[in-house]
């Protein structure tokens, strides 16, 4: 290797560093202090405990707003990914005069700030009568992260090659071949992302929660309820923490299955080969 090369290698390794050490590095620090004996987060260290777990898993409140979070998440996120498919399929695939603007109206929820979509879900409720709650949550939430689907799929379908749907027609498959053993195959690992996406996004959103939930709690309306009092930071340390890594092992088994499964299908297949298998 050249010392240009060598000089571009270390100043890229640095690069990545410094971006890991911002996005990681206060996840570790609340991962640490929430064994810390203390409710100050400061050093010197006080010692090792966990005490704040017990106390944070023996909450009910906590174990609401958690439960409120993660069945939010649960049925929102692969609601968003058929929404958001269909919505993709539909922009990339027809040609009509007004799909310009539809296209513009799916994006709109993606600029706009979550503050904002929270409050104006707010008057709308009010206005048409209807009493908050996990309903009026999910609605919002739906509302703002198909739109996020429809972005990642949108743009796997542009370069997808549309040689291999138009050689699956000739064979004589039916749309729902077409898209069962010939789209959606390719499609996996993006829909994977987009699932992971939206459920975080479902979950990890206050914004929304706060203006539309009512008296139904979920865990980031929990977290900012008890952050007024600093006794309670170790506590949400500990659920964050405890959050954090069930987030990450997710993610993780769930890059394991998309690369299991594009191992076994095999990424060398001919176009030839992909098409027939697919629709014998």
């Amino acid at each position: 290797m050249t010392r240009t090369g060598r000089t571009g290698a270390v100043l890229a390794t640095a690069l990545v560093a410094v971006v890991l050490v911002i996005l990681v590095g206060p996840i570790v620090l609340l991962a640490v202090f929430s064994f810390n004996d203390s409710s100050i987060i400061a050093l010197p260290w006080e010692g090792f405990t966990l005490e704040w777990y017990r106390n944070a898993f023996s909450d009910p409140d906590v174990a609401d707003s958690l439960r409120n979070s993660t069945v939010l998440a649960a049925l929102i996120a692969p609601l968003c990914v058929v929404l958001g498919t269909a919505t993709a399929w539909g922009i990339t695939r027809f040609r009509f005069p007004t799909r310009g603007f539809w296209s513009g109206l799916v994006g709109a929820p993606l600029v706009i700030p979550w503050l904002v979509m929270g409050v104006s879900g707010l008057l709308l409720f009010a206005s048409l009568g209807i009493e908050l709650s996990l309903l009026t949550v999910g609605a919002m939430h739906v509302a703002v992260t198909f739109p996020l689907v429809t972005a990642l799929v949108s743009a796997r379908l542009v370069r997808f090659e549309r040689t291999q749907e138009e050689a699956a027609v000739d064979l004589g498959a039916s749309q729902w071949q077409l898209m069962t053993k010939v789209v959606l195959p390719q499609l996996a690992p993006t829909l994977g992302a987009a699932l992971i996406f939206a459920f975080a996004w479902s979950f990890n959103n206050f914004e929304i929660s706060f203006f539309n939930g009512g008296y139904e709690q979920t865990f980031p309306v929990w977290v900012y309820s008890v952050l007024r009092r600093s006794d309670n930071l170790p506590v949400v340390n500990a659920v964050s923490t405890a959050v954090s890594a069930v987030q990450v092992a997710v993610v993780y088994g769930m890059w394991m299955a998309l690369r299991a499964s594009s191992r076994r299908r095999g990424s060398q297949e001919s176009l030839t080969d992909l098409v027939a298998g697919g629709l014998r």
